[in-house]
Order: structure tokens, then C-alpha cells, then sequence
């Protein structure tokens, strides 16, 4: 006896919109939302965290408020879970979790680091570095917690005619070892003149002093993403930290021409950012949706447009007279590792968490044989 046209429909459809959807509906999007205040609000001390740079540690090189910290993120329907930071570690018990990234993935980091501390005070642990990776290690736990420093991930080497970003070529991914990667490249792509650190882009077969900066990107997280389809075992967790914004046009978020994030006490208390995504937002979107590898999309891009006022400005231990770039800590981050956690909780669904395949492998098997069926019923 065949099956019904109709019913092979109605099982084709149901499970298409099950496999793609099923997740997103357990949950609501956390990364859609405002900030509250919480007077109760801190996940940590960042006087008594051992692991904060200078560039990061605002309230100990004079940031006068203290408000920024007690501002807590609130998805719209739903509540971020609790930071568990011994849960966490038990979950990761015997692994090896690694930032690769530029100084946005060390702030984010530097801000696990503490609030993993702040779980367990008393926990032993061992810290190696050289320059371009960090390894601090949970003994009790079995957890090593790793930051490897990479601008572009794509590889930028030196060579007779000058410094070189190979937009095709990742040798250091070999040292990228880990049963959790969490990447993020972005904030040096648009650096021109002095502050570029290369003096030719190398795009297959061709030297160019310069090139869009937007289509370079493009190039480069094109090659990443297939470094990773290609050489990430299956058994590796992977996340890719959305593009961190920046705060040095207050004509951006509605302020004058002439305003940064100095002075800045307060977030913004809107649905949209005035100034809309960055470009590189639809770069990352579109290129995690074409692999094959699920990837995990922190998607903090929104959330952080919001909060010009959690940036370091003057308050550092670094060399900048206005840092609108990197975060305070406590602060901006620990939310973005809040979310890190709770991806975990819900097992990394679909619901802004992870950018899907519009269509993927198992969806086009059950269309082979649903229309196997329906031959058969002629």
C-alpha cells in the first residue's frame, strides 16, 4: 500500500522545520534585549583577580564611577542562567579550551579567568606563556584555559619584499589544538598607515599594497572557515565571538560629531543601535552559514553597540589616551561569557547561537526519500 502525496508533504515539511528550528523554539534569543540595573550585580573583584592587564583594570587606574559595572543583560522574554563557574569546570573536566584572536578574544579571556576564580578562590593553578600563547591551568580540575594571539588569524609573515598577510594560507592553525575553540579576528583589519602592521596583502597569486578592507576580511575569514570544514576534528566544539564594537564617533549613537566613549556613564536604552550593524556583522553571518561544521555564533555585537560606556577611555595601565575599543573589567564581557555559558546549558541551539545551513545534509536525504516513495506509489 503507497503513501498519500499529501502525508509525504506533511512528513517532508515537518521534519525540515524540525531540524532547522526545533532548538529555537526550546529557548528565546539572548541576544535581543536591554540593560538593567542590579544593584547586586558582580560577578567578580577585579581587584582581587589576578589574571586583568592593566589595559583592563579601570577601577584601579582611577575610573571614578562604578555603575557600569552593576548593569546586567535582559533577552527580551527570557533570563540569562546564572554563571556556575564550578559547574563549568566540571563540564570541562579534562579538556583544553582556546581564545585564538586578537585583544578582544584576551578581554573576553582575561574576564573567564576571573570569574572562573571567583568560583573556586582556593583552586591551584599553573601559568605558562610565551609570546603568542597563554595556558593557565585548573589543577584540581584538569582544565587548561588558553589564549593564542592571532590579528588575523590568516597568517602574516615576513619576507624579503616586507611584511605579508598571506590572505590564503593558515600555517599556525597546527598549534590551534583544543577540544574548545572560541576565534575572533576584525578590530585590525581596517588599521591604515603606521598602525597596519604589514606593507603587502597577498591574495592568491597577487601582491597589492592595499585592497578593500571589507573584501580582504572577506578573503581572510573565507580561508579560516575552510581551515576549519578541513582540519577541526569532529569532536571539536567550536564558537566564533561576533565583531566587539568600537565607540569613537558619538554620531554613531546620537552625540555629537565630537564625542567618544570618555565620560560615557550610561548605555543606550533602544531596540535598534542608530548607526545600524557594523559591516563586518554580515561578513561573519554570511560566511558561518556556507560551512559545513556547525559554528557557534556569540552573536554580542547588539548588546555591546550599547554600552559606550564600558570601555577604558583615559583609565588604564596602557598607553592610550582614549581607549574606545577594549573593555573595562569587570564588565562588558563576563556578559559575553554568560552567554558562552548558557549556549552550553541549551546545547549550543539554534536560536542565535548557532548560524545554520539553510538546508542541511539530513534535510536533502529525507527529500531523496520521500521522492523515492512517491515513485514508488505511481
Amino acid at each position: 500500500m503507497g503513501i498519500g502525496f499529501e502525508s509525504l508533504l506533511l512528513l517532508f515539511f515537518s521534519y525540515s522545520v524540525f531540524s532547522v528550528s526545533a532548538d529555537a523554539t526550546a529557548g528565546c534569543n539572548l541576544y535581543t534585549g536591554n540593560w538593567v540595573i542590579n544593584q547586586s550585580y558582580l560577578l567578580y573583584d577585579s581587584n582581587t583577580c589576578p589574571f586583568i592587564r592593566p589595559e583592563f583594570e579601570c577601577i584601579k587606574y582611577g575610573r571614578p564611577d562604578k555603575l557600569y559595572q552593576k548593569y546586567q543583560w535582559k533577552p527580551s522574554g527570557c533570563e540569562v542562567p546564572s554563571f556556575d563557574g564550578v559547574d563549568l569546570l566540571k563540564k570541562w573536566n579534562g579538556k583544553k579550551v582556546m581564545f585564538v584572536g586578537d585583544s578582544l578574544s584576551l578581554n573576553q579571556y582575561e574576564s573567564l579567568l576571573c570569574m572562573i576564580n571567583a568560583a573556586v578562590p582556593k583552586a591551584r593553578t599553573t601559568r605558562t606563556q610565551t609570546d603568542l600563547l597563554t595556558i593557565v591551568r585548573f589543577e584540581e580540575y584538569n582544565v587548561s584555559l588558553m589564549y593564542y594571539l592571532s590579528h588575523y588569524l590568516v597568517d602574516l609573515v615576513s619576507a624579503p619584499m616586507g611584511r605579508i598577510l598571506k590572505l590564503d594560507s593558515i600555517q599556525a592553525g597546527h598549534s590551534w589544538n583544543a577540544d574548545i575553540l572560541i576565534f575572533n579576528t576584525g578590530h585590525w583589519w581596517p588599521r591604515a598607515g603606521s598602525a597596519q602592521p604589514w606593507d603587502y596583502i597577498q591574495d592568491g597569486q597577487k601582491f597589492l599594497k592595499d585592497m578593500d578592507r571589507t573584501v580582504a576580511f572577506t578573503r581572510g575569514l573565507q580561508t579560516w572557515a575552510k581551515w576549519v570544514d578541513s582540519s577541526v576534528p569532529s569532536t571539536t566544539k567550536v564558537y566564533y565571538q561576533g565583531v566587539s564594537p568600537v565607540h569613537y564617533h558619538g554620531k554613531e549613537w546620537g552625540a555629537p560629531i565630537t564625542s567618544t566613549c570618555m565620560g560615557e556613564t550610561q548605555p543606550l536604552n533602544t531596540s535598534t543601535y542608530p548607526a545600524g550593524p557594523p559591516p563586518q556583522e554580515a561578513v561573519v553571518k554570511s560566511t558561518l552559514s556556507s560551512m559545513s561544521k556547525p559554528v557557534y555564533l556569540l552573536d554580542i555585537t547588539f548588546l555591546s553597540q550599547l554600552r559606550k560606556d564600558g570601555h577604558p577611555s583615559k583609565y588604564s595601565g596602557a598607553k592610550f589616551d582614549d581607549d574606545c575599543t577594549h573593555w573595562c573589567l569587570a564588565g562588558v564581557p563576563d556578559t559575553w561569557n554568560q552567554l558562552l555559558y548558557a549556549s552550553m546549558l541549551q546545547g549550543n541551539s539554534r536560536g542565535g547561537n548557532e548560524i545554520a545551513n539553510p538546508v542541511t545534509p539530513i534535510t536533502t536525504a529525507m527529500l531523496i526519500f520521500a521522492m523515492s516513495l512517491l515513485l514508488l506509489d505511481c
